[in-house]
């Protein structure tokens, strides 16, 4: 079952700031938390530790699975071995995620633990590794993928590289994470904090978007929000998206179109539109909204100017039996002044238009 997720970091937060944080998110829907134990390393003493099992409780009691972030050099600081994992049943913990891994055998191992606890191994390194523990024959029911966040600006993975990378985790069904980020959140796990996406395309988007980029990969299944806290708006519009039945792309409308061509573009049919399968390189054609629309009256605009990838059509009277078909324009071509050019796909939205193919069904929201 998908999930939503958020971050939290009880060393540099208090336990009210984090219980009111998780609250909230609770509101919205959210069952993950992650949290890092990784910059504990070499400080985890008693007391620190006593403040992630406080939050970790904290979380459990509102129904939350929180899984921490880990390493072998942390794994002697805390004088654990990978064949007695006591110590993170009683931390409260559903899980622990190695940032840093063994040999293979060990993870296969651990997955075997008697508290059924899950151990996610990072999606993002890109080697042999996940062949080396499914070597071994681990429990799957126990074995997670969760791809890396990237604190620092141009250092995300590159959009071919993260779906080369996830491939073999959706071959092997596993359930696989991934980070968006939230915009102007203060607290990450370093210092060093300028968004904490696992793609570096989506550092800068919103974060609607961000979680439709990453679910139109199809390489995930949970999306964990990195840095924290994320305002109520954020959290809303990342479950909203999270949520939605379909891919939705933002438009930006016009001022020009009418009531029938705001319905055309927003409403579809039932709220949604089809992309139809025998495909043009120059337009994607929602045709169903020209038989709901055949006696409305849509005049032709003043549309000047060619038509650039991305610009939203309604066809209109001069185009006769197409009338009302809704168009979007994927390679730039002249206007004949047939089709109503009514709004274009958002900046941030516009690299996702290459993932709506022929007979999937998406959404246009108005930005």
């Amino acid at each position: 079952m998908r999930q939503l997720g958020i971050s939290v970091y009880p060393d540099q937060t208090t336990l009210v700031e984090d219980q009111q944080y998780m609250e909230l998110a609770a509101k919205y829907g959210y069952k993950r938390i992650f949290t890092s134990l990784l910059q504990l390393h070499g400080e985890a003493g008693e007391d620190k530790l006593a403040r992630f099992k406080a939050t970790i409780a904290a979380a459990n009691k509102l129904g939350f699975k929180t899984i921490v972030d880990i390493n072998p050099d942390l794994f002697k600081d805390l004088g654990v071995s990978h064949d007695d994992l006591h110590f993170f049943h009683d931390l409260g913990v559903w899980g622990l995620r190695l940032d840093k891994g063994f040999s293979g055998a060990e993870e296969a191992r651990m997955t075997r633990n008697p508290y059924g606890l899950k151990i996610e191994i990072n999606m993002s390194a890109g080697t042999n590794y996940l062949a080396s523990i499914m070597s071994y024959h681990p429990n799957t029911d126990n074995l997670l993928g969760c791809h890396n966040f990237y604190p620092q600006k141009y250092t995300g993975l590159a959009d071919d590289y993260f779906v080369q990378y996830s491939a073999p985790y959706r071959e092997n069904n596993l359930h696989t994470a991934a980070f968006v980020t939230a915009a102007g959140a203060p607290y990450g796990p370093w210092p060093v904090s300028e968004g904490l996406p696992s793609m570096e395309s989506d550092r800068e988007r919103p974060i609607a978007t961000q979680v439709q980029h990453l679910l139109l990969t199809g390489m995930v299944d949970d999306v964990i929000i990195g840095n924290a806290p994320a305002s109520e708006a954020e959290l809303k519009a990342c479950a909203d998206s999270f949520n939605a039945s379909n891919p939705r792309l933002t438009v930006e409308l016009g001022s020009k179109l009418n009531d029938v061509e705001r319905a055309i573009v927003l409403d579809g049919i039932d709220g949604s539109h089809l992309y139809r399968g025998d495909a043009s390189a120059y337009l994607l054609r929602s045709t169903i909204p020209r038989v709901r629309y055949s006696k409305a009256d849509i005049p032709a605009h003043d549309n000047d100017g060619d038509l650039h990838r991305g610009d939203v059509l309604v066809v209109n009277n001069d185009y006769g039996r197409y009338k009302g078909e809704l168009q979007i324009v994927l390679s730039d071509m002249p206007n004949d002044g047939r089709r109503n050019r009514v709004g274009h796909i958002t900046d941030a939205d516009l690299a996702l238009l290459s993932s709506i193919t022929p007979w999937m069904t998406f959404e246009l929201r108005e930005a």
